[in-house]
């Protein structure tokens, strides 16, 4: 199963709030999940970044692709040098 770290949209219309979340890279954008990891507010200022260290490294060690805006998020929080993910 191909696994993908991804973001998940809630929040209200032109109100975004996205949660970080692992899923199949078959299911859909907002759809199953296998588990969540963390999330992004960027309405915020600055905007607000929280993510499970122990859980993102594990996904990411374990093989899951993250998508280039996670990618970007997890460079910010300092997690892929941790987990040593090309």
């Amino acid at each position: 199963m191909a696994t993908r770290i991804r973001l998940k949209r809630q929040g209200a219309k032109k109100k975004p709030f996205y949660r970080i979340v692992v899923a199949d890279s078959r299911s859909p954008r907002d759809g199953r999940f296998i588990e969540e990891i963390g999330y992004y507010d960027p309405c915020k200022e600055p905007a607000e970044i929280k993510i499970n260290e122990e859980q993102a490294v594990k996904w990411l060690k374990n093989g899951a692709q993250p998508s280039e805006t996670v990618r970007a998020l997890l460079n910010k929080a300092g997690l892929i040098e941790k987990a040593a993910v090309k």
